[in-house]
């Protein structure tokens, strides 16, 4: 049996396209990163299989961009908007971003790479 991960992820909608909707939240990571459940969705690897995608929903099939967060906050490849669970705030604000000011922020516009 493989070992669960439990840490705060990017996840991007992307079946509207390039940009779509984020979250950063806690999530499951299970069998080495081909599985990952975040609240009720089970996200499964598209294998290097998606067009600016990693996962897919499980029960949708739409795809999704999930990432690790990085502490520059260079996270979207689009500009877009984006939503924090309330419970991975001080996680993402504190140690991923080292940001403590910033701590109670649940929305902001990240700026793409592109």
């Amino acid at each position: 049996m493989g070992c669960t991960v439990k840490r705060v992820m990017w996840i991007e909608d992307k079946s509207g396209g390039l940009a779509g909707p984020a979250r950063i939240g806690w999530v499951e990571v299970k069998n080495g990163g081909k599985k990952i459940i975040y609240k009720d969705q089970i996200f499964r690897s598209l294998r290097g299989d998606g067009f600016k995608a990693n996962f897919y929903d499980e029960a949708t099939e739409d795809e999704y961009w999930i990432s690790g967060c990085h502490r520059n906050g260079r996270d979207a490849l689009y500009n877009t908007n984006v939503e924090i669970d309330g419970d991975a705030l001080e996680e993402y604000w504190v140690r991923i971003r080292g940001c403590p000011e910033k701590v109670e922020t649940r929305t902001f516009r990240a700026q793409g790479k592109y």
